[in-house]
């Protein structure tokens, strides 16, 4: 298959030639979604590629950690780890095999037609916090596992796709136990996101932006008792597990998709 590139204002996508419509829509959705994050952070990222992979085996070939990360990544939210970044390229399945990846249930092809968002916005996330940058060496992966639930639930969440996880965190609820809080490494790309929305629900989004922002050199804990108003971290987790019962009420993880 031959090999074509699509421009936007800030991107350039590097794809086969048969996926150049979906590329171009994809390309659509990061320039809305780099405008939205442009109004919220003190910075964004302009000049980025993005390099659509035809299948999981040469995205996995190319980029090492992303089969690594989807193995320590809980079964439920496994098929949404699809990509990887650096500091202005991202790597990720194209449209077609996304589209392929999706599940029957509510929300599962919304939330990979949101891929390249997430991804976008994780560029966004370590470009306005210096202690998250893109992985590139090992001490930098060790201190992004650290923080994966912020790094994680950051992304997913300012892209939007918390509103369509609530099938699968009702799967994750019901299959793999009380989860910790903040998530863990495990539960991080699943359940980070529950986070963020929650902080954004009570304090606003302006808080959540500056969570992700910055890594309180105390620790999680003491990052969350400021962000939450100094609230006691006890009392938070209490929310966040009632917040994560209504998502998963409201998620239905074993309806089918509804015709339209």
């Amino acid at each position: 298959m031959a090999w074509d590139e699509t421009f936007s204002a800030s991107f350039r996508a590097r794809h086969e030639t048969a996926d150049a419509d979906d590329a171009a829509r994809m390309l659509d959705s990061l320039e809305r979604t780099r405008a939205r994050l442009d109004v919220l952070f003190p910075r964004t990222v302009a000049d980025v590629t993005v390099v659509f992979h035809r299948s999981p085996i040469l995205l996995d070939l190319a980029h090492p950690l992303v089969p690594v990360e989807r193995l320590l990544t809980a079964a439920a939210a496994r098929r949404y780890v699809v990509g990887s970044v650096t500091a202005n390229t991202i790597h990720m399945l194209a449209p077609r095999v996304l589209t392929q990846r999706a599940s029957k249930v509510d929300g599962s092809r919304e939330m990979l037609q949101r891929a390249p968002d997430v991804l976008y916005a994780r560029l966004v996330v370590g470009v306005n916090n210096r202690r998250l940058p893109p992985p590139s060496t090992p001490p930098a992966v060790l201190h992004r596992l650290r923080w994966a639930w912020l790094v994680e639930g950051a992304a997913r969440f300012f892209a939007g796709q918390v509103e369509h996880a609530r099938p699968a965190i009702s799967r994750r609820l019901r299959e793999g136990g009380r989860p910790a809080f903040p998530p863990s490494l495990r539960d991080a790309a699943l359940l980070g996101g529950t986070v963020l929305d929650l902080l954004a629900r009570e304090e606003g989004p302006e808080a959540a932006m500056r969570l992700a922002c910055f890594l309180d050199p105390d620790g999680p804990e003491k990052a969350l008792r400021d962000a939450f108003g100094g609230r006691e971290l006890v009392h938070t987790e209490g929310a966040w597990r009632s917040h994560l019962a209504r998502l998963a009420d409201l998620g239905g993880a074993t309806a089918p998709r509804r015709r339209h």
